[in-house]
């Protein structure tokens, strides 16, 4: 049985959180099965940043399956906030939910999108749940654990160069602002990597870091649902994360790196602005 201990000597049993985290994605997973290829409606939080009601069903189903479990928990859904259930002393407790990452593909029927939860204690996420409902594969890790997919055990890929490395990236829903930022470091990682692909779910790229599939991932502007649970299972499987700077990663910064390790002082020269 795996478990924490807490402030107050309290003891948490990981493991049924965990299968909590699984039961809220598996919930989630029907919900926008269901969706799926119906040509849902949508509406824009801004010009290409899409909600459909998939989102919404989604969410709603995955916060019902934790709050049966565990009334006291705060939750920080992408679409509802924080949630801290009208517990004041909530949030040493907080679950981070995205509950339909890659709206895009799943509102143009493509099956690249995923159901994102992260158990966090305390300021660390000590648990990621990540699912595919398209394809049935479920990421998972408890930190000190391992991280696994589908219950076998995973791990990031041996690659030591970015010349030999296939890297994925992703593009913030507002690109404006920082349109010539994003060009010069994709031309730069273009220009040297074995390839460069953009799928559209920063989960689903951080767990393919994980399972070796990508050797580096970097983005820019995403929010604390969209890293929370990739973020714990890439760590388990021997990622390491940082900023664009080499600094420690934490929910709050607006840039990722995770790389297997072996590339990530060739990929921090690369994303470092020429003309910063």
């Amino acid at each position: 049985m795996s478990r924490v201990i807490l402030k107050a000597y309290l003891i948490m049993d990981l493991d049924y959180i965990k299968r909590t985290g699984i039961a809220a994605a598996y919930e989630g997973g029907k919900v926008l099965q269901s969706y799926f290829g119906q040509k849902p409606e949508i509406r824009k939080k801004g010009a290409i940043d899409l909600v459909t009601r998939a989102d919404t069903a989604s969410e709603k189903a995955i916060i019902e399956t934790i709050r049966s479990r565990f009334p006291d928990h705060a939750i920080l859904a992408e679409e509802r906030g924080l949630d801290t259930g009208g517990y004041e002393n909530s949030r040493p407790n907080r679950w981070i939910v995205d509950p339909l990452d890659g709206t895009t593909n799943f509102a143009h029927e493509l099956g690249f999108f995923s159901i994102s939860i992260a158990f966090e204690h305390d300021g660390e996420i000590v648990i990621g749940v990540v699912l595919n409902p398209a394809n049935g594969e479920l990421f998972a890790a408890v930190k000190g654990e391992g991280a696994f997919l589908n219950n076998r055990p995973i791990s990031v890929s041996g690659a030591t160069s970015v010349g030999e490395s296939l890297l994925a990236t992703g593009f913030p829903s507002d690109l404006p602002p920082i349109f010539r930022q994003l060009q010069s470091r994709f031309s730069a990682c273009l220009k040297t990597a074995q390839g460069i692909r953009r799928f559209g779910s920063a989960a689903l790229d951080l767990c393919y870091l994980a399972c070796g599939r990508f050797d580096g991932f970097w983005e820019q502007d995403l929010h604390p649902w969209d890293t929370a649970a990739g973020l714990c299972i890439a760590a388990e499987a021997g990622a390491r994360i940082t900023d664009f700077s080499n600094n420690s990663f934490s929910l709050d910064k607006d840039e990722i790196l995770a790389t297997n390790g072996h590339i990530h002082e060739e990929m921090i020269t690369l994303l470092t602005l020429k003309d910063a």
